[in-house]
């Protein structure tokens, strides 16, 4: 018997991504993924902008945090009221002092999110 023709396997040939014809624009993705200075110039920009909201919220934070004792300093007969028994000193460092911390974290995560959507925005539409 005759042994069965083979035929050749089948290739497709498509022109190559990177051929873009005149006046095509590269999307910002790319510009990031083959890491060119535009690319490098939006994640400098975002890097930024979080860096910059990571100080304002932690300058923020410390100048209440800071504030509290120098508010004792300034008036000391809050060391003398109390609360139930309880001095208000102690009331405003342990109670008072945590819906700050709260409210600046609730702040920082909606703010960091608000950025990175408006980059992933960005990223999207080009």
């Amino acid at each position: 018997m005759s042994e069965p023709v083979q035929r050749p396997e089948r290739v497709r040939v498509t022109a190559p991504q990177s051929a873009a014809g005149p006046g095509t624009t590269y999307p910002v993705a790319r510009e990031m993924a083959e890491q060119s200075d535009v690319g490098e110039l939006f994640v400098r920009s975002l890097l930024r902008s979080q860096l910059r909201l990571a100080v304002v919220v932690a300058s923020g934070f410390l100048v209440i945090l800071v504030g509290i004792p120098v508010l004792f300093s300034v008036f000391p007969v809050i060391h003398s009221w109390t609360v139930a028994s309880v001095p208000v000193p102690w009331l405003l460092l342990g109670l008072g002092i945590y819906p700050v911390v709260i409210g600046c974290a609730v702040l920082y995560v909606r703010s960091a999110g608000r950025i990175e959507q408006r980059f992933r925005d960005l990223v999207d539409d080009q």
